[in-house]
This record gives structure tokens, C-alpha cells and sequence, in this order.
């Protein structure tokens, strides 16, 4: 129902708005809420079985009152006869894809038919999937990771794709496994921590019947990636046709429509261990990964097709030395045109351009990195970062240092 509502928009040249359905009286509707006030939502798409549901929750709403809400399962098909070609081109707003709101309200990225296609294509391009390839995807239609990925992807490029509901795999993470041993897949991605959750939840037996040797390329991104994650998963797997090649660490966010970065099919991921303390000052320091305050971070591959990469200081909005960490910019026709009804943000986020050389336009990611022999290292979010008594701390090493310090945690 929710493919055949999207491309429906997309026919009607209504701007689709992915957003996920609550599920129960006790789940927040505050998210929800904030993307229909933001983009000034009229219509809500929906089905049959679930819209007493809906009518009942929007009307404990008072501004709602006038949504309306529409059932798609039941419209007459014959209206298919008669369909006409609709009036496109690049440049024509697709959808609105709205960001994670973790650290503020949710934004709305005005993505393209242009953005959408290019980076379709240019995941295509590195993934080198074909006709022939296999997708399997558990990831929610309304992030953009589950979007472009797992149903426009395989609809522009024109091959299968298997969908399950992300739920079927929190519950059960074998799940995801069996599905792609049962319909022999070549491609399916997911976030870090389901690599995880599948290498502490999943039990050998359960592990007897997979033959996940179809296999060929496992994107990993949408947060911070952890060599101990891939490593735990290649030896818990490695026995059932699970290979090192297979994984293939990505970078990418919605203001770029979902890719920036991804290591190719046909490499193996890289590591760089660095110097702790030298990071905290925002240097790049290679030491050997058996010293003491180490930290060993993955590469998110090489940008493809039109995409440029540069990391940039942040107060001087200078191009970093290569041993620097900076701000991760990012120019390419995948970018998004701007923030819905945001014109400042947009200015701020999607128009920076380099004091020194007035290059430009690009997007500001609001993420560190560093590039090294043409890979882009992720080292944290630039607003997530700890700053004591002039310590640059970063959250994610916080957090394994706390699960590290208790087996309770």
C-alpha cells in the first residue's frame, strides 16, 4: 500500500511525504505531529483497516480537525485506463524526506526526481547490481535508508526486491538472515547496530539451515560503524557463507538524498587506527592497533559519478590539512534542493562556499571526517561533540566505554 500511495503522488504530482504510522494509544504522536504542521499537510494516505484508527488519534488533535484522510486499498482500478503522462522533469519536487529530529524538530529535505535518479544511479554504480540481483530490505519506508535503498533502487535499476517489516526483525533477528539465504539475495543493507543485534541474539541453532553465500554486498551505515561489530559478525557468520568482501561501509544522510560514500563491491573494507588523545585534538595520528588509547575507525569508501568531497574547518570554512579532522562538504547533483519553508537553514546548510577560494555551493553535513588515500573516515557529529576543558570528546566512544565497563550493560 505504501509503494503504490508514493508513486501515486509522484503520478499526481502531489509532494509524498513518508512518514510512519502509529502503531498504539501509548506511542508519541509528537514526531508525527511536527511533520504535519511543518509541511503543511493536507491529505493523508491511508488504508481501510487503519483509518478508524487514524480519525481517532488526529481527532484528539484540535489543529487536525480539517485532514483529510483518504483510503487508497479501495479506489476503482479502472481509473488506470485512464492514465497520461505526467508533467515532469528533474528539477520537479518529488518528496519530502525529514530528518531523524534527534537533535531539533524534523526538517523536511526537498528531494528531486534529478537527486533521486542520480543517486540511484550511483548506488547502482558501486553496488554493481544488475537484473539479476536480489534485494532484501526490513529497513521503514519513511527513512530515507529504507526509501531510496530498498524500494526506488531496485524499481529504477529493475530488479526484485523482498520487504519485510522492521518489526519482524527487531523481534527475531534471524529473520533478516533467513529471508536472505530463503530468496538467495545479493544486496541487502542495514544500520550498525543490527549487525550487532544479530551477532548477540542469534543462536547457533537457529544458524543450521542459512547458506548466506548469494551474499555479495552488505552496505552498513545511517550511524557510527564499529570495527568490533564487523568483525563479530564475519566470525559468527563466516560458517554459513558470510564473507569480509560482502560488507561494504557506507557514509551518505538525507540532505544528500541517502549515499555519499560506500566502499564498491569489489573491495575489501579499510581501517585506520589512530592516536586517541591526538584526536580529541582533531588530529590524525597512525599508530599500531596494538597500542594503548587507540582508536581504530572504518572507511566509508570513495565518493562516485559527480560527487565531491572536501573537509573543511569549521569556524575558518577553509579546506583542513590531510592529517585534520574537519567538517564533511559535500557538492553533487544528489543534494537536495534546501529545507521545506526553511530559507534560512537552507542558506546556512545547503549554500556554503570556501572563504579562500569562494568554491561552491556545498552542503554542510554537520558531521567530522577525514580523507585518507581517497576514503572518508567518520569520526562523529560536530553538534553531538563534548567539548572539557578543551577535550574533544566524541559520544559513541562514551557509550562503548560505559557498555565495556559492565556486562549488564
Amino acid at each position: 500500500e505504501f509503494i503504490a500511495a508514493f508513486f501515486g503522488c509522484l503520478y499526481a504530482g502531489v509532494v509524498a511525504v513518508p512518514a510512519y504510522q502509529p502503531r498504539s494509544n501509548n506511542q508519541s504522536m509528537d514526531r508525527l505531529l511536527a511533520i504535519l504542521e511543518d509541511a503543511q499537510t493536507t491529505l493523508v494516505l491511508t488504508s481501510t483497516n487503519t483509518l478508524s484508527y487514524l480519525e481517532r488519534r488526529f481527532g484528539d488533535a484540535t489543529d487536525l480537525t480539517a485532514l483529510r484522510l483518504l483510503t487508497t486499498d479501495n479506489v476503482a482500478l479502472e481509473l488506470a485506463q485512464a492514465w497520461q503522462t505526467p508533467a515532469l522533469n528533474g528539477d520537479t519536487l518529488a518528496y519530502l524526506q525529514y530528518t531523524s529530529g534527534s537533535t531539533s524538530k524534523p526538517k523536511g529535505v526537498m528531494i528531486s526526481h534529478r537527486n533521486v535518479i542520480n543517486n540511484s544511479v550511483d548506488i547502482a554504480l558501486g553496488h554493481e547490481t544488475s537484473p539479476d540481483s536480489v534485494l532484501v530490505s526490513w529497513l521503514p519506508h519513511f527513512h530515507d535508508f529504507g526509501l531510496v535503498y530498498g524500494i526506488i533502487l531496485p524499481v529504477h535499476e529493475g530488479f526484485p526486491c523482498v520487504l519485510m517489516a522492521p518489526t519482524s526483525f527487531i523481534q527475531q533477528p534471524i529473520r533478516w538472515l533467513q529471508a536472505i539465504s530463503r530468496y538467495r539475495a545479493t544486496h541487502s543493507g542495514a544500520p550498525n547496530f543490527a549487525y550487532e543485534l544479530c551477532t548477540s541474539k542469534i543462536t547457533p541453532e537457529q544458524c543450521a539451515t542459512l547458506d548466506l553465500s548469494s551474499w555479495c554486498v552488505a552496505a552498513n551505515g545511517a550511524e557510527p560503524i564499529r570495527q568490533e561489530t564487523l568483525q563479530r559478525f564475519v566470525q559468527t557468520f563466516e560458517p554459513y557463507g558470510f564473507r569480509w568482501s560482502t560488507f561494504c561501509p557506507s557514509y551518505g544522510l538525507a540532505e544528500a538524498t541517502l549515499k555519499v560514500s560506500s566502499v564498491c563491491k569489489t573491495e575489501m573494507p579499510i581501517f585506520c587506527t589512530v592516536e586517541a588523545s591526538a584526536l580529541e585534538g582533531h588530529h590524525i595520528i597512525e599508530i599500531s592497533a596494538n597500542a594503548s588509547e587507540t582508536r581504530t575507525l572504518v572507511g566509508c569508501g570513495s565518493p562516485l559519478l559527480d560527487t565531491n568531497i572536501v573537509i573543511v574547518n569549521p569556524t575558518s570554512l577553509t579546506k583542513c590539512l590531510p592529517n585534520q579532522v574537519g567538517e564533511i562538504w559535500v557538492s553533487s547533483k544528489s543534494v537536495g534542493h534546501g529545507y521545506w519553508n526553511r530559507s534560512e537553514e537552507t542558506e546556512r546548510t545547503f549554500h556554503a562556499y570556501l572563504v579562500d577560494t569562494e568554491e561552491g555551493p556545498f552542503l554542510r553535513t554537520g558531521d567530522l571526517g577525514f580523507i585518507k588515500d581517497g576514503q572518508l573516515f567518520v569520526t562523529g557529529r560536530l553538534k553531538d561533540l563534548i567539548i572539557i576543558r578543551g577535550h574533544n570528546h566524541y559520544p559513541q566512544d562514551i557509550e562503548l566505554t560505559v557498555e565495556n565497563s559492565h556486562p549488564a550493560l
